[in-house]
């Protein structure tokens, strides 16, 4: 039996280990990075001006489809500033004026002027302007008020109108439309004259031309003619000479000008004429071209000069495959520059592009090189030119081009100076992926460091821990723990937060991101959803996880499954397309004759782990995938479980659909799947007159639950309602009258519904007078909490239902539920009658919510949190109990050992709350939360414009040590005591050994 001092020196061992064990609940500065990161992009470029004078920051300025407007560095592509606007404000032009103003123009009536340098905005007008023409921002040569700083011209449909430099004041207006019935659709400068010319039309098919005085507006020497045809608008070329337009039917080119005698004369050319075959996408490439014009179709590229007295089109250059053409760049007075960048060649890793820039009227050859780029960055789509002198005074050129991927890269010499990643800022749908495992006979000591680094570090880090270290050492040890080697290992780690994030953009673009640093690990721009000649284009809709490995995860990889929708006006309607998640190559793809209008996900997966899917077409028929025999002798036994449900938002109804037999199982079609007749089973008509469905969300496929009952504070149990097939259902009333303010707060009515998609049974209802959408909300396990606007308090709400299963409550002895035995002997089905207890709360909320979701982990222990991405772009984590529908303004103690809080009218914000720290994710579109495989955490992605990842700890780190934690300094410890316990040990013996010979 062990001595009292023995035993006292055991407990100070467990009482040492156990403090230094505890976890860590605060978020250092220091910390921030080492679990999250976060990557700031612009979106896909369309207007780009470059800034490289004088002696200052050399930069280019660009406006992007997802308007954004940035400052870019020339040298790296790093963002000096950027500026989102809103989702509805698109950038129409963009200019630099005097090398110090960035002049945009948004919507076609709001002019803004920001500071160059550091893109503060100076000033910001609205002028009167005409949707659904074409809108121009013209620098002026000319001071119209005298105040030194050139003036602005800004042209939208018949409104033209003048605008100071220096404040945005407007200068004079006028409305062509009142005073020559004309609307303007395209001006161009003659400086010189200080005059402008517009080109425009009137009534259906007339075409005119008129002079603009800069100085007051006044219109003059008004010139038509009458077209055999319409005209269209979307590519229209002017000069001061002559202007070019194609026709709406694409049957004629167009060329309007001015003979000697002031006639405006009128001449067609047919496109036959010019390009052996035109196909179905003509377009004019460039609209600012000096002395020609660029004509684009589906296979070549013509370049055509212009004859300035006659009109007649004449064939400089034809040019075939995929090819991009710049704007002219004045080089100097009477000189242009104009860049055509053509496909060459392509590799199994490679583009090669020629890059040649053409002199005046593109009669002699400035400048030729040749550029590779990536297969992934696909045909370059535009070219944006800018020159530079030389050592030896001649003119160099540099290219800034985006990529079919939306990418952006700067070209110099033959060599790509930089490039972003900008597609990523038009994601439209994430998945996670595990990485492989690691080889056997690889250690993870051997990947990260020898073992002399392996103790150096452990060193710096005790020495940290006891204030010992340098400040190098404390510097050193920070920059290890963010770039530390495991953080961004390419397999997989104990604790499951090394995985893949598998991303799909709008351009067809699949991507895989690592969640340690958010590097990409590989790209694809997917081979069957580009566009090619009398081959339709395909928008990305949605990712499938396909093949998930476990038992064969050594010998088979991830796959996922692309969703893509076809254009319209093409035989084929819809892609499938099958990726390799580690290797990112596309193993297979599928041209689809039908519209996928939905994707059923079934629990069902074949002997090579790859999930059985439904693909519902327009006729609801599911077409069964993966399409072979041991799938379809799968599926035919688990048929009558598998039901599917459509939301016409058109007719507001609900229809439910069970399948029949195979349509033709002797003749399937291997290809496109077998496929299954439907039925419909059930409808739900809502009040088509007076309410408007606006939400509808499902449960997570994935979601694991870990317990199906909730204890109370009296011992009393209640089992949750866990129906997989629940669905919450959002309607407001009257009917479209969705914004603030359109009706009076006693009309506005929200209702909430609860409906069963196998039975179409509706379990719940609930009206909230009063109030009106946008509703955003999400459902986990037998919850549901929902967020709306309150027009009587002007304040934002959000609710709670907790769905209770009461017909099970005889059954729900102790023993029973320890023994997993309570009603063993009844089964759960939806069409079981259902005895429920609905609980509610609403509480008062302080922000505008753009997305909802909930943490996910890997058994579903852990308690839960609400993520909500608010409209200041940013990620707020709330914990589910702040949602309890049991809070009361005093609760019990036994309540509150429960953990009920008291009950408050709003739900509390603390700034540790925020999982994205100081940062904005600007654009803010969607959240991915992914488990961990440790059961305290949760990964957290959101993406937008900007990409942000980080970790989250719902109930704090309770199984796991924290990673700033000293191993070393606990291996010092645990000696000390040891060597403290022996020798306390010995001189105890002693003691008691001197005490007995007295």
């Amino acid at each position: 039996m062990a001595s009292p001092r023995l035993r006292a020196s055991l407990c100070q061992l467990f009482v040492v280990v156990a403090c230094l064990s505890s976890t860590c609940l605060a978020l250092y500065e220091d910390q921030v990075g080492v679990r999250d990161w976060h990557q700031q992009y612009i979106g896909r470029v369309k207007h780009a001006v470059f800034q490289t004078q004088g002696t200052g920051r050399k930069r280019v300025v660009v406006a992007t489809e997802q308007n954004a407007i940035a400052s870019l560095n020339l040298r790296t592509g790093d963002i000096y500033w950027r500026h989102v606007l809103g989702e509805t404000d698109n950038i129409d032009a963009l200019e630099i004026s005097m090398g110090k103003y960035v002049l945009t123009l948004s919507k076609g009536n709001t002019v803004r002027a920001w500071h160059l340098p550091d893109g503060a905005l100076i000033w910001e007008t609205r002028i009167q302007a005409f949707q659904g023409f074409n809108l121009g921002l013209i620098k002026l040569p000319v001071d119209i008020d005298g105040d030194k700083v050139n003036d602005l011209f800004v042209y939208s449909g018949s409104i033209l109108t003048a605008i100071s430099g220096a404040d945005g004041a407007t200068l004079w207006r006028v409305d062509a439309a009142g005073s020559k019935n004309i609307f303007i659709e395209k001006v161009v400068l003659a400086p010189e004259e200080g005059k402008a010319y517009g080109l425009g039309f009137f009534g259906i098919m007339g075409v005119a031309l008129v002079e603009i005085d800069l100085k007051t507006g006044d219109l003059s020497d008004l010139k038509s003619a009458e077209l055999s045809s319409m005209l269209s608008t979307e590519h229209l070329h002017v000069t001061s000479d002559y202007a070019v337009a194609l026709q709406s039917d694409a049957e004629s080119l167009v060329v309007a000008l001015i003979n000697s005698h002031k006639e405006l004369i009128v001449v067609e050319t047919p496109v036959s004429s010019i390009l052996t075959n035109p196909g179905t996408s003509l377009k004019l490439l460039s609209t600012n071209l000096e002395g020609v014009i660029s004509l684009s179709s589906d296979d070549q590229t013509v370049i055509l000069k212009v004859d300035p007295t006659t009109g007649k089109l004449s064939l400089v250059e034809r040019l075939t495959g995929a090819v991009a053409v710049s704007d002219s760049l004045s080089v100097l007075d009477d000189k242009y520059a104009t860049a055509i960048v053509e496909f060459s060649e392509e590799g199994s890793a490679q583009n090669v592009f020629n890059l040649r820039v053409k002199g005046n009227d593109f009669s002699d050859e400035v400048q030729k090189e040749t550029v590779k780029l990536p297969s992934h960055r696909g045909f370059i789509q535009k070219a944006f030119l800018n020159a530079y002198v030389r050592t030896d005074r001649s003119h160099g050129f540099r290219a800034l081009v985006v990529g079919e991927d939306d990418s952006l890269s700067l070209l110099q010499q033959g060599e790509v100076v930089w490039t972003r990643e900008d597609g990523l800022a038009s994601i439209v749908d994430a998945s996670p992926a595990e990485l492989p495992l690691e080889k056997d006979g690889v250690s993870v000591a051997e990947v990260e460091h020898d073992l002399a680094e392996w103790l150096k570090g452990h060193i710096m880090k005790m020495k940290a821990t006891l204030f010992l270290a340098t400040p190098d050492e404390l510097a050193a040890v920070q920059r290890a723990r963010l770039n530390q080697a495991d953080k961004t290992k390419h397999t997989r780690d104990h604790n499951g937060f090394r995985k893949l994030l598998v991303v799909l953009t709008k351009a067809g673009k699949i991507s895989a991101l690592h969640t340690g640093d958010g590097h990409v690990v590989w790209s694809l721009l997917v081979p069957s959803l580009r566009a090619s000649y009398g081959n339709p284009r395909f928008s990305p809709l949605k990712i499938f996880q396909w093949q998930v490995p476990h038992q064969h995860a050594l010998d088979e990889n991830p796959v996922v499954l692309i969703l893509a929708q076809a254009d319209p006006g093409y035989d084929v309607k819809g892609a499938l397309s099958w990726i390799d998640v580690h290797k990112g190559t596309e193993l297979q793809s599928v041209k689809l004759s039908y519209s996928v209008t939905q994707v059923v996900t079934t629990p069902v997966t074949d002997s090579s782990e790859q999930r059985l899917h439904l693909l519902i077409d327009n006729r609801k028929r599911a077409h069964l995938f993966p399409a072979t025999e041991e799938s379809l002798a799968l599926f035919l036994k688990y048929k009558e479980n598998a039901y599917f449900y459509e939301v016409d938002k058109a007719d507001q109804k609900m229809h439910g659909y069970g399948l029949l037999d195979l349509v033709d199982p002797s003749t399937g079609n291997i290809k496109e799947g077998y496929v299954f007749e439907s039925r419909k089973l059930w409808s739900i008509v809502f009040p088509a007159e007076t309410e408007s469905i606006t939400t509808v969300v499902t449960r997570k496929s994935d979601e694991v639950t870990h317990t199906q009952t909730k204890v109370l504070s009296n011992r009393d149990i209640l089992f949750k309602y866990l129906n997989k097939n629940l669905v919450f259902v959002a309607t407001v009333a009257p009917k479209d009258k969705s914004q603030v303010g359109a009706v009076s707060p006693e009309e506005k009515t929200l209702v909430v519904y609860l409906v069963d998609t196998v039975t179409g049974r509706i379990l719940h209802r609930v009206s909230h007078p009063n109030m009106q959408g946008p509703v955003h909300a999400v459902l986990s396990e037998n919850w549901v909490v929902y967020h709306y606007f309150n027009l009587r308090q002007h304040r934002y709400e959000m609710s709670v239902l907790e769905i209770y299963d009461q017909s099970r409550l005889p059954d729900k002895g102790v023993i029973q539920l320890m023994l997993g035995q309570h009603n063993s002997s009844v089964p759960i089905s939806s069409y079981s009658p259902v005895n429920l207890e609905v609980k509610q709360q609403s509480y008062f909320f302080t922000f505008t919510v753009k997305t909802m979701t909930v943490t996910s982990t890997a058994k579903g222990i852990t308690a839960k949190q609400l993520l909500l991405g608010t409209v200041n772009d940013q990620v707020l984590a709330l914990d589910k109990r702040l949602f309890d529908p049991r809070r009361t303004l005093t609760p019990t103690p036994a309540e509150q050992e429960e953990g009920i809080l008291p009950l408050t009218d709003s739900i509390p914000i603390s700034p540790q709350s925020y999982l994205t720290h100081s940062y904005q994710v600007e654009g803010l579109r969607g959240l991915l939360t992914i488990p961990a495989r440790l059961e305290s955490t949760s990964l957290v992605f959101a993406y937008g414009l900007d990409l942000f990842y980080t970790h989250t700890a719902p109930s704090k780190i309770y199984d796991s040590l924290t990673e700033d934690f000293s191993y070393a300094l606990l291996l010092v410890t645990i000696v000390v005591l040891f060597l403290s316990i022996i020798v306390t040990y010995v001189l105890s013996e002693r003691r008691e050994l001197a005490e007995k010979w007295k």
